[in-house]
């Protein structure tokens, strides 16, 4: 027979137990409650120990059950994806263990969240054009494969071209994603900025703000959209775990970082 472990969505101050209901990972939808020490609180559900399945399914359900507890609670540390104690006591021991630090955590991200945005070029036409007429050195290689006859130094200058148009992109891409990014400065205690794999995406930021600044977001978001209406396509989600700015990882049998 199996036997099941403690799934470990986050970490709470409470000193009373809870119970958010059959939202957990699992076929049958598992029970999130918590287990506590001293004031704090893990948040946790049933799960099999010795089998975990990684799955978009099973990261959407983490993240899920840390934005119910969010409507709860001001001051959540989400926990890493996949972290399973062997029992209770394990998780109590672990609370006692690092309380101090759990407590420090729990204190530095009070009333904080994560919003995201991303930003995408309407249309990239456009935008090499514009890199054309920004960009000296592509102008010229441009006129050159025009102008070469031979094949083989034509595919030459073409690799060559593809490389300096690949490097003004970038820079392109940096440039207008810091134009934009000014406007959150002054209102964001942290930030970071992600991969931006495709050529349209030019901006994919995280930030960390006050839990109570969601519609001055709003606000900027939409002078954003008007000002850049006819040019870009912005998406923004928010309130979010605080994912991107703790990594809490936590090993219960060996009681480390």
């Amino acid at each position: 027979m199996q036997k099941d472990g403690k799934y470990i969505y986050c970490i709470i101050a409470s000193a009373q137990d809870h119970d958010f209901g059959p939202i957990g990972i699992g076929d049958q939808a598992n029970q999130v409650t918590t287990i506590g020490f001293d004031g704090l609180c893990m948040v946790v559900s049933n799960h099999p120990l010795q089998r975990f399945t990684v799955n978009p399914e099973n990261i959407l359900t983490h993240q899920k059950v840390i934005e119910e507890v969010m409507k709860e609670f001001s001051s959540v540390i989400p926990v890493r994806f996949g972290t399973i104690a062997a029992t209770p006591d394990e998780i109590r021991n672990l609370l006692q263990y690092r309380y101090g630090e759990f407590a420090e955590l729990l204190w530095s991200f009070e009333n904080m969240v994560e919003f995201n945005v991303k930003a995408n070029w309407k249309n990239m036409e456009a935008i090499f054009k514009e890199l054309d007429s920004e960009n000296l050195q592509v102008q010229a290689i441009r006129e050159e494969i025009e102008q070469e006859k031979d094949p083989k130094i034509k595919k030459e200058k073409m690799s060559s071209a593809g490389g300096l148009i690949r490097k003004a992109l970038e820079e392109k891409k940096a440039s207008e994603a810091e134009y934009v990014l000014k406007w959150f400065r002054e209102m964001v205690f942290d930030l970071k900025q992600n991969k931006t794999n495709r050529d349209a995406l030019f901006l994919n930021a995280t930030f960390l703000v006050n839990s109570g600044r969601e519609k001055e977001i709003d606000n900027i978001m939409t002078d954003l959209g008007d000002l850049y209406k006819d040019r870009v396509d912005f998406t923004y989600t928010a309130p979010l775990p605080i994912f991107n700015f703790v990594d809490l990882k936590i090993f219960p049998k060996k009681w480390e970082v």
